[in-house]
């Protein structure tokens, strides 16, 4: 109950001080993208480290990462397709998931296998 706590509490001090600091940037759209996944991801690795080990956590980061790359690499091909052709958001996103899923598991495949 306590690490879950802690967690609560750091987890919400990071997300407040990116929000921050997306407010004061312009323009203020950049706000919503501090204040989410890099803010969660600091503090899941900081947890990491003092509950596992260095390496443990070196590895969680890599994890996430090559996740983003995944999703970076799936949200292009979602928006090339919806600029180049006309056809529904939803109808692309979905259909495009399996290229994600692809481009997820080969970089685990090759990087941390």
């Amino acid at each position: 109950m306590g690490e879950m706590v802690l967690r609560f509490l750091i987890g919400g001090a990071v997300v407040s001080l990116f929000a921050v600091l997306g407010d004061l940037l312009k323009p203020k759209s950049f706000a919503g993208l501090f204040g989410a996944a890099p803010s969660v991801a600091l503090a899941t690795l900081a947890l990491t480290v003092k509950s596992e080990s260095a390496r443990y956590a070196s590895a969680e980061a890599r994890s996430m990462m090559l996740g983003a790359l995944a999703l970076f690499l799936y949200t292009s091909a979602v928006s090339w397709i919806l600029m180049r052709y006309r056809i529904s958001a939803l109808a692309v996103t979905v259909s495009a998931i399996p290229v994600w899923a692809g481009i997820a598991f080969g970089l685990w495949y090759l990087g941390l296998r």
